[in-house]
């Protein structure tokens, strides 16, 4: 269960260049944006957490239409959490009742499961054999593994820790996309309740070039080619980038975020377990400030993500950006508007 080398993984996936376009599930990364991203030497990448396995398949097949080249899915490693007790159920709908009122929502009634079984999830994975398989929130089981390297599927884990980097290279990854604290998007951590690390990428570039083997992707707070350049100087292979991406006119960003992402150039970003109950970077706003305010009030991820999807939803159609998961990095700057590919070619130029 060897790992491929570091050549013979990019030369695999046939990068014209060391970049991943973040998989950006809930919209932004749409068939376009992933297609536009491969079809101009990058490496396109499906958000497929929300997404069941037709949905999936459907979306791969969209992509497929539009261009030969090659593009990843990505899906999170799934954790077993007991159904939730009532009383907190409660205090979360008692924590949010005004909202959903101001939102014209009506009360929500929550029950298991939160989120898409990840087993049909996979098996769509193994059926499609995307360029490779990317994951988050820890490791891919033996099996999985096992299954994926059988169908000449490369994988690649995602870290936020020299520990996590070392145990995902020791269950045969072939390469490792290490997680800055300036990621903008939910944080890799492998523990739901687990503290965040708060490791910013230049550190954790430091940390694991010559400690592991496999090929290391750099992400968080990456925006300009002089970024890609450092990056890659400090032992990175490649490069993920999402937030620069979000305003591009093939991202499915929604009207009320992408006006929010173009407000100003130096965007208010930290973390927050407020819309998910997982730890997640982005551009701070009402929901954000209030409800960490009151965390007895938030559930565990991953059903707080879907308590919080009829407000999300409600927030979209009214154009507001008050209840939205507003993802965004801490990079600075004016985001580009136009089209995907030439973004990539400026920052390769």
């Amino acid at each position: 269960m060897s790992a491929l080398t570091d050549s013979d993984l990019f030369q695999k996936l046939g990068l014209k260049h060391p970049l991943i376009v973040a998989p950006m599930a809930g919209g932004p990364s749409s068939v376009d944006l992933v297609a536009a991203a491969s079809a101009a030497g990058a490496l396109g990448a499906m958000g497929g957490a929300y997404s069941n396995a037709a949905a999936i398949e459907t979306f791969a097949a969209q992509v497929r239409q539009r261009t030969d080249k090659p593009f990843s899915i990505n899906l999170f490693i799934p954790h077993s959490i007991p159904e939730v007790a009532a009383d907190r159920v409660e205090r979360a709908i008692e924590a949010t009742a005004g909202y959903r009122q101001e939102l014209e929502l009506p009360s929500p009634e929550l029950s298991p499961p939160y989120e898409e079984d990840f087993g049909p999830q996979f098996e769509a994975v193994l059926r499609l054999k995307p360029a490779c398989f990317s994951f988050v929130f820890g490791l891919l089981s033996a099996d999985h593994v096992r299954e994926a390297k059988k169908a000449g599927i490369p994988l690649i884990g995602t870290a936020t820790t020299l520990e996590e980097a070392r145990a995902l290279e020791d269950s045969g990854v072939d390469a490792v996309t290490l997680q800055g604290f300036e990621t903008g998007g939910h944080r890799g951590i492998f523990g739901a309740k687990a503290a965040d690390p708060e490791i910013g990428i230049r550190d954790l570039l430091a940390q694991c070039a010559g400690t592991i083997r496999v090929p290391l992707i750099a992400a968080g707070g990456l925006m300009t080619a002089e970024d890609i350049r450092a990056a890659l100087k400090a032992g990175a292979r490649a490069v993920q980038m999402g937030t620069a991406f979000l305003a591009c006119t093939e991202a499915g960003t929604s009207a009320p975020y992408r006006k929010k992402l173009l407000e100003t150039s130096e965007r208010r970003t930290r973390t927050t377990r407020a819309f998910s109950g997982r730890f997640a970077r982005g551009i701070e706003n009402r929901f954000m400030d209030e409800m960490d305010r009151k965390p007895e009030g938030i559930l565990p991820f991953p059903a707080q993500n879907k308590f919080t999807r009829d407000m999300r939803g409600a927030s979209t159609a009214q154009g507001s950006p008050d209840f939205l998961s507003l993802w965004s990095g801490t990079g600075k700057g004016k985001l580009w508007q136009g089209k995907a590919a030439d973004l990539i070619e400026r920052l390769f130029a």
